[in-house]
């Protein structure tokens, strides 16, 4: 199984193109993981990981994510070679988002997250409270 689910925020703007061949969009953006944990006394550290995303998830991921939002895609892990002019070959490894999520805090000024539920949230980034603690909705 290849399913790598990720959550950061991206580096800079998406970079939206289209295929000469196909006239597919193809949406590349990296997005900035914080490690979990790190030694005593040492800074923060991230991870820098490549994401590219085709057709409709990539004009989205274009259209309404910009450097600093908070996205989770989710999608393989795929690694690609290619010789360049002079013939010297080149590696690339990068998640293929199939599926892209706002994953920043509700505002309003931000557009509406694809997977909202019905109904409006309270202030605590789209939980929603119970009426009864011993009864669960599902």
């Amino acid at each position: 199984m290849n399913k790598a689910i990720l959550m950061g925020r991206l580096t800079k703007d998406p970079e939206l193109r289209y295929s000469s061949s196909s006239n597919i969009a193809v949406c590349r953006f990296t997005v900035a993981i914080d490690r979990r944990f790190q030694k005593q006394g040492e800074e923060k550290q991230a991870d820098f990981i490549p994401v590219v995303s085709f057709g409709k998830t990539g004009e989205f991921c274009s259209k309404y994510f910009q450097k600093g939002s908070r996205i989770a895609v989710i999608g393989p892990i795929q690694t690609r070679s290619w010789d360049d002019n002079e013939g010297k070959k080149h590696y690339a490894t990068e998640v293929v988002a199939e599926e892209a999520y706002f994953a920043d805090s509700k505002r309003s000024d931000a557009p509406p997250s694809r997977n909202t539920a019905v109904g409006e949230p309270s202030q605590n980034d789209g939980f929603y409270p119970l009426d009864d603690d011993d009864e669960l909705p599902f």
